[in-house]
């Protein structure tokens, strides 16, 4: 999930003001994490807490851990409708095919054992807001590609993945998306171009350099293609190190702590 984090971070200062272009300062002092990371980091917390339980207890526990994560920090460049999501006594889902849903999937794709809990644990930690099909579709998309990346898929299986989810990927490059593409917080104006760039990335930062180059919504584009990316090409020490110095100090515990659930 630092793949996410680290897209997250990087894009944000891009998110209103496109760059169309690969060159760039990655880490610029216009750098911030936003909702993305802390809706990376709620699903986490809540895989971990949860334990592989029942569905009624996973649920419970990622609604917990996103409205305590948000809770600290409010500027965070929440959602109109998801910030209202959170500050409901007891949130339910609203239809949403926001791209939120496959911008903070990536840790279930880590966590699970086989593409069956992949798409078990998707579903969960998406529908409790997002349960419109476009964005169980998109979350699931995400998901599958990060578990099958970090299970050695090679780029010619996860392409026929990801078009049984979205066909249209390997119609446009990211040369063209640059020229043409407009903001859209929908998985389906989102996910297929994000993970476009992951498919044009000849290395992780590579990737993170296309998903800025193409505009729209780049914190988000960056958080979806630095998912795959992490798990198929891997990142450095250092890379990782960056997300951790953006971070406040309370927020890192839970990534010690998903991390070793991980290694077990």
């Amino acid at each position: 999930m630092f793949g996410a984090m680290f897209g997250d971070i990087v894009g944000s200062r891009f998110e209103f003001h496109n760059c169309r272009s690969k060159s760039f300062e990655l880490f610029h002092p216009d750098c911030s994490f936003t909702d993305d990371t802390l809706m990376t980091l709620a699903v986490a917390d809540a895989l971990v807490n949860a334990g592989g339980a029942d569905e009624q207890t996973l649920t419970r526990e990622v609604i917990c851990s996103m409205k305590a994560i948000a809770a600290k920090y409010p500027d965070a460049g929440w959602g109109l409708r998801f910030s209202r999501w959170l500050n409901e006594e007891n949130p339910q889902p609203y239809q949403s095919f926001g791209n939120g849903a496959a911008m903070r999937v990536s840790p279930v794709g880590w966590y699970a054992r086989s593409e069956e809990e992949v798409r078990r644990l998707s579903r969960i930690v998406t529908a409790i807001s997002h349960d419109h099909p476009e964005g169980l579709k998109g979350a699931e998309c995400v998901a599958m590609c990060v578990y099958l990346a970090r299970s050695g898929g090679t780029k010619k299986q996860l392409l026929a993945l990801a078009r049984e989810y979205y066909p249209e990927i390997g119609s446009y490059t990211c040369a063209q998306l640059s020229k043409s593409y407009r903001f859209d917080e929908s998985c389906q104006g989102t996910v297929a171009q994000a993970l476009t760039c992951f498919f044009e990335g000849t290395d992780f930062e590579d990737t993170i350099r296309n998903a800025v180059s193409v505009g729209g919504d780049t914190d988000t584009i960056c958080a979806i293609a630095g998912s795959v990316a992490e798990a198929f090409f891997g990142m450095t020490n250092l890379q990782r190190l960056c997300v951790i110095l953006c971070l406040p100090e309370d927020l890192t515990p839970i990534i010690t702590k998903f991390r070793e659930v991980f290694r077990r």
